[in-house]
């Protein structure tokens, strides 16, 4: 009996130790287990699905994507459709993944035209401009036909109280006026001083200024690009032309375009004059006071109980700007975007470890018409704003090998997150920077920003890309790029959503 329990003691012990050493061991092979689950879902992001996504947005069914359209309606219903797809929960109305908003457009048909008169010999004769390389209509012009003499008004600005005015003097009632974008003062310059002509800058504003001052038409000197941001005036006709357009107004003025504007900006003074240049502007568009424009939003529910209720959103506008009148594809603003974003979501919908936080996947629209559909995100938040610890906004990431973080810098510990992903699994470079976000709206990511939503805007650049034409085309998308930066957002929201606490608002 002794004996026995002599050894049987020594064995019991054995078992013991080995029972300790298999629960010492059993984190540790878990977590291997949980990483090796990650890594697969990780490596199911592939350049080629995302750039399949990327084709079916641009292609001809969805018209362009302008918000409040039926091509934009069928792009949203495909996106929602994928997201039920991988088992996201819908956040839109009634159940739905679709929030509605009111949302005027404009449609643009063929037959624009501008035309410069030039007297030869006595007789006139008709310079036409190139449609996307010289001109392109304006998006939400009136319809029809102006033929009048072109006054320079500089930046279209009246402001009493900061002593300028570039219509003093002048009557272009009846008349075509050329104005500059923007106002002749650096937001980055002079912060303080730009702060007092910010509300000159928007478009909207220098159009129903021109309308105010009796204009039947603008020639405005931007891009050229297509943009639909802007008000609509029934029977007011603009264009927005380029350089060409822009040295044939001035040329035999005894003016030249670059002097003038450096009179402008250094003295602060305007440099109207009538430029005895003869212009004919033609558009053909059709206005929708009406419209309804959708932004699309699913989620994955947070696996902790605690912890679901705050949300990290990913999001990126699912708009363009349509036909104008030509399609415009929108490749890389902002179907690159969708794609990337819809890697993620079916990534993090297969992947069997679980983020503790609710991941928000958050389409808008109307970005291109006054960053309209997430101004209105943020009036009727389908999540507490106070609950939402980021957004991480995607807007033009389809052309480059560069991936550039808008106010990276204003949110270290935020930033910290990227940085940390980028260093174990993408090896990118990735450069942060600093947002002041005092000019006009031109990004979700601003929105978001002036609610104290911290948030990074992600962008890509090293290669040639084209804004806001016709040359948006699949053709110039980097397809590694977006399998890319759609696994450095995989890892990095699934570090933070395991995060015990995430206040970046500090």
């Amino acid at each position: 009996m002794k004996k026995g329990r002599i050894v049987a003691l020594p064995m019991l012990f054995l078992f013991l130790w080995l029972g300790v050493l298999s629960r010492l061991a059993q984190p540790q092979e878990l977590e291997k287990a949980s990483d090796e689950k990650i890594l697969a879902s990780l490596h199911s992001i592939s350049s080629h699905k995302l750039l399949d996504y990327v084709r079916e947005l641009v292609s001809e069914k969805y018209g362009g994507r302008l918000t409040g359209t039926e091509g934009y309606n069928a792009s949203a219903r495909w996106v929602a459709e994928l997201l039920q797809k991988w088992g996201l929960r819908p956040a839109g109305d009634q159940g739905s993944y679709l929030q509605a908003f009111p949302n005027p457009y404009t449609l643009v048909f063929p037959g624009c035209e501008a035309y410069l008169h030039l007297p030869v010999n006595g007789a006139v004769v008709k310079k036409h401009y190139r449609f996307d390389e010289e001109f392109i209509p304006g998006a939400t012009s009136g319809s029809g036909e102006v033929t009048a003499g072109v006054v320079y008004v500089g930046y279209g600005i009246t402001a009493p109280e900061l002593g300028y005015d570039d219509y003093a003097g002048l009557d272009v009632k009846g008349k075509i006026v050329l104005m500059e974008r923007e106002v002749p003062v650096s937001p980055d310059d002079n912060p303080e001083l730009f702060k007092k002509w910010r509300p000159y800058s928007f478009h909207q504003y220098k159009l129903e200024n021109a309308v105010g001052h009796g204009a039947a038409g603008m020639l405005y000197n931007y891009g050229p690009i297509c943009n639909p941001n802007n008000s609509y005036r029934q029977g007011f006709i603009y264009s927005h032309v380029g350089d060409v357009v822009v040295s044939d107004i001035f040329a035999g003025t005894g003016r030249t375009h670059k002097e003038t504007l450096e009179k402008i900006r250094k003295k602060l003074k305007p440099q109207s004059f009538i430029t005895g240049k003869t212009f004919t502007l033609k558009n053909e568009t059709e206005h929708y006071p009406e419209g309804i424009g959708y932004n699309v939003i699913g989620y994955l529910e947070g696996s902790d109980p605690r912890l679901k209720e705050e949300v990290i959103i990913l999001g990126g506008h699912l708009d363009h700007l349509g036909r104008c009148y030509e399609l415009m594809p929108g490749a890389n603003d902002n179907a690159s975007a969708v794609a990337v974003l819809l890697g993620v979501a079916e990534a993090l919908a297969q992947c069997p470890v679980k983020p503790p936080r609710s991941v928000v996947f958050l389409f808008f629209g109307a970005e291109e018409q006054a960053v309209a559909g997430s101004e209105f995100y943020l009036n009727n938040p389908a999540f507490p704003l106070e609950k939402t610890t980021a957004l991480l906004n995607l807007d033009g990431v389809g052309c480059g090998d560069k991936i550039n973080v808008l106010a990276g810098n204003n949110f270290p510990e935020l930033w910290a997150f990227i940085e940390k992903a980028n260093a174990q699994y993408v090896h990118r470079v990735v450069d942060p920077s600093f947002f002041a976000n005092i000019a006009r709206p031109r990004l979700d990511a601003a929105r978001f920003l002036w609610k104290n939503v911290p948030s990074l805007s992600f962008s890509v650049s090293g290669a040639p890309s084209f804004y806001h034409n016709t040359k948006d085309t699949i053709e110039t998308i980097t397809p590694e790029i977006l399998e890319d930066l759609a696994q450095l957002l995989f890892v990095a929201v699934l570090d933070m959503s395991d995060e015990p606490v995430l206040d970046f608002r500090k």
